[in-house]
């Protein structure tokens, strides 16, 4: 491969993670980003462990975020440049397992390739700077199937273990991994896959409380088409099936007049040594398992990136074609990169409103800055908005925390009443409002006018709620 294409390749991954970089601040914590906050960002461990145990996922990823927070400081930047770190680490590890699996003489090619896959398409790009343990997932995962291809059983387990520990998909692979390996007789990697997932065992027996009840993973609805679009549509970017159609119009061309006499199939020593086998095992597994319980979620299918990925890369670096097959390719691959980049980071701009998974928390904790007296449905989550609005200087520490429906019914119950009430919720915005309403019929069956003050805002709203009886004394 040329030296000049090589250089193409590191300007265009350095552009994309770059920008993803630069937009580490862009938009307001969500929901999800403000939950591990809750979690980790907490005095003592002890405190962290005790309120996983009420949670959905396992602890690795909140217990190093927790000593990430105390080693660089407790900031929404610092929550995501976790993220980021492992973003880049788990790419780079991804493309040389890529340059590892291929044959030789195409290895500048695959590496090629899986650089642009894994640094620059829509799905590792979209959790490259989010607050959750998903780039740390991808990057655990990655290493562990670069462990078991090279047969080194205790480093294997050891992060089989840790990937394990930071999501129960990791789990899951790990568990289908050991399986499928005890099925080829390599029992000393399928011993190394089991040992390293009994801490995660441990842990669902620790939590299993929470994690066997119906509150568990209660927003994950049955499998269905729908599914298989979103998932598509993380991995491919905007208008996958058009994509898909675009892709396999190339493949039609490239048969005809490109030079490719037939479409390789990748081998069966290929699919095994990647982990792509152990990860469709998975897949089969947790879809018919979510008929029965649903625990199939778009988002959760990142883990097949560290096996996908090199597989792909590897299939098209060994493609030979002439000078027409490979121009057509690169203008295919050239119209992928710009859908990338315009689109691929629609989700992590700031847009109208800095809305981020539809919250706009933050705007909410700017505009009530030093005001008294704050009601909402979801008080913890704004005060924890204050919290990392005040660490980046953006607000001051606030007098008082936000109250929620038992705090403001028991400020009513007073005396004293205030004149004046605050009331805001954020989210999607039928949620929100119906959310809302019981704080709101609350205050105004208790003499109390509500109007909106944030008209501006798409998925949060801010009500200043006065008392009747002191607009009557005015």
């Amino acid at each position: 491969m040329k030296r000049s294409w090589i250089v193409l390749v590191v300007a265009l991954c350095l552009a994309f993670g770059l920008r993803a970089l630069l937009l580490i601040d862009a938009t307001a914590l969500w929901s999800d980003e403000l939950y591990s906050v809750g979690k980790s960002f907490q005095p003592s461990f002890g405190s962290l462990l005790a309120m996983l145990r009420e949670d959905t996922h396992p602890p690795a990823y909140y217990g190093l975020l927790w000593l990430w927070g105390h080693l660089v400081g407790q900031t929404p930047v610092s929550l995501r440049l976790l993220s980021w770190l492992a973003y880049l680490a788990g790419g780079l590890v991804m493309v040389r397992q890529a340059m590892a699996l291929g044959q030789s003489g195409t290895r500048a090619r695959v590496g090629a390739v899986a650089a642009l896959l894994v640094f620059c398409s829509p799905y590792p790009i979209r959790f490259a700077i989010e607050g959750k343990s998903y780039a740390l997932l991808v990057l655990l995962l990655a290493l562990s199937w670069w462990w078991r291809r090279s047969v080194r059983p205790m480093a294997y387990g050891a992060v089989a273990g840790l990937a394990g520990l930071t999501h129960f998909y990791g789990l899951f692979l790990v568990l289908a991994a050991a399986a499928w390996d005890g099925r080829q007789r390599r029992w000393t990697l399928a011993a190394a896959a089991l040992i390293g997932a009994l801490p995660a065992l441990a842990w669902m027996v620790y939590a299993a409380n929470y994690l066997f009840s119906d509150r568990a993973g209660s927003w994950i609805g049955a499998p269905d088409y729908a599914l298989l679009e979103e998932t598509l549509a993380r991995g491919l970017g905007l208008w996958p099936l058009p994509k898909l159609g675009l892709i396999l119009l190339l493949l039609v061309v490239l048969r005809r007049w490109g030079g490719l006499h037939r479409v390789p199939w990748p081998t069966w020593n290929l699919l095994d040594r990647s982990g792509l086998i152990p990860c469709l095992l998975m897949v089969l597994g947790v879809v018919a398992v979510s008929f029965l319980k649903p625990m199939a979620f778009s988002r959760y299918f990142v883990v097949l990136l560290p096996a996908v990925v090199p597989v792909v890369a590897v299939q098209i670096g060994a493609l030979e074609l002439n000078r027409l097959g490979r121009g057509c390719a690169l203008l295919v691959l050239g119209l992928m990169l710009i859908s990338w980049w315009g689109p691929g980071f629609s989700e992590l701009e700031a847009g109208v409103g800095g809305v981020r998974e539809q919250d706009q928390f933050r705007l909410i904790s700017q505009r009530t800055s030093g005001l008294e007296e704050r009601y909402s449905p979801r008080p913890r989550l704004f005060n924890l908005s204050d919290r990392m609005e005040a660490a980046m200087g953006r607000i001051p520490v606030p007098s008082s925390p936000w109250g929620g429906k038992a705090d403001l019914k028991r400020r009513l119950q007073v005396a004293d009443q205030p004149q004046q009430l605050w009331l805001a919720s954020s989210g999607p915005p039928q949620a929100m409002k119906r959310k809302l309403k019981p704080l709101q019929s609350q205050l105004e069956q208790a003499g109390f006018r509500c109007e909106s003050q944030a008209n501006d805002l798409t998925h949060a709203w801010l009500l200043r709620c006065r008392s009747e009886s002191k607009g009557r004394s005015e």
